[in-house]
């Protein structure tokens, strides 16, 4: 059915109601806490879902601390203005606001939600976002592929890295890490990676030809040379820009997905001052700014749909235990991606 005013429901919703992990005000994982909340409502350009799986990005969690501070203009002042965490999901779309064209109920979609909503039994999403979900992929992995494979994507667009290219990716076993170096093998890249030694297995056999533990070596040690890179990838966003710049070859570039900061301004500076750095260079420092691109996701879709991406899942929670799962991304050492089952 379409929904024509904000009350209006689809008859497969059996109630108004539903389960979602709610946070009112900023803090840590002990802020999220479970209610019973409202089912939305689509509004113009909406589609309303039932979810059956959300992934949990770094991204839930900066928004859950509310920091860097300067991330609350965006997201609320006082309090998280989407009170629900988790952006990557994926369902089935029951209901249909005004103006909604392409998609129908009962379609099955993955999309990337503004601001979150995902930690709940229903979401609203604009459906200019919305991808269709293979028949052949589940749901569970099509919830890990937005944020982070669309992250690796763009990181690999923005450096420019193409077949027979060596390339280096720091911070290589995390959600973004593992896409990175499974999208730049099938670009033809030979790769290397830093990551924990615990990962190294894992990490060569997405595809990286040498890899190294990120406590003994780092930019700038004797292991990974100098001028030895086409492109870096620095994911971890620790190491200083000088020593990046001294792994990359002439006519390369250094990607900088993120990048730790203040309290308040974040990467901010660390940005300018790739800037800077980069003026005139034959190694710029280019900073990346991932955004939600459908397109994308699709192509994310279609690998993953015939095995040739195949998204590391580290752990899955039940909605149940959705804090649990936010209190463990929370903890910086996941590998991988973590999933939340919904039904």
């Amino acid at each position: 059915m379409t929904a024509t005013s904000p009350g209006a429901r689809d008859a497969s919703i059996s109630t108004d109601t539903m389960h979602a992990w709610v946070q009112r005000t900023y803090g840590g994982p002990e802020t999220v806490r479970p209610e019973r909340i409202d089912v939305p409502a689509p509004g113009r350009g909406e589609v309303l879902l039932r979810l059956r799986a959300t992934g949990v990005n770094n991204g839930d969690t900066r928004v859950m601390r509310g920091e860097p501070l300067l991330l609350r203009l965006a997201f609320g002042l006082r309090r998280p203005k989407q009170p629900v965490r988790g952006m990557d999901a994926a369902g089935t779309v029951i209901a249909l606001g005004d103006g909604v064209t392409g998609f129908a109920p009962g379609d099955e979609v993955v999309c990337e939600l503004p601001g979150g909503g995902g930690l709940a039994g229903y979401a609203v999403a604009p459906v200019k976002r919305l991808v269709r979900r293979p028949a052949a992929l589940d749901a569970v992995v099509a919830a890990a592929l937005p944020i982070a494979g669309g992250t690796a994507w763009q990181a690999l667009e923005r450096g420019g890295v193409a077949e027979g290219m060596r390339i280096l990716v720091i911070g290589a076993s995390g959600g973004v890490g593992t896409f990175t170096v499974q999208l730049a093998t099938l670009r033809g890249a030979e790769v290397w990676a830093l990551c924990g030694e615990r990962s190294r297995e894992l990490v060569e056999r997405l595809g990286a030809s040498r890899t190294f533990d990120y406590r003994t070596v780092q930019p700038g040690s004797p292991e990974l040379g100098g001028e030895a890179f086409d492109v870096v990838i620095d994911i971890a966003g620790t190491s200083s820009l000088r020593s990046l710049q001294s792994l990359v070859r002439d006519g390369g570039a250094v990607v900088l997905v993120s990048g730790e900061g203040g309290r308040f301004l974040g990467p901010i500076g660390r940005i300018l001052a790739a800037t800077i750095r980069s003026i005139g260079s034959k190694r710029p420092l280019r900073p990346l700014a991932a955004v939600a691109k459908p397109d994308v996701l699709a192509e994310l879709l279609a690998l993953a749909a015939d095995e040739r991406l195949v998204p590391v899942i580290e752990r899955t929670w039940p909605l149940a235990e959705a804090r649990e799962a936010l209190a463990h991304v929370d903890g910086r050492h996941a590998v991988g991606k973590t999933v939340v089952t919904i039904v």
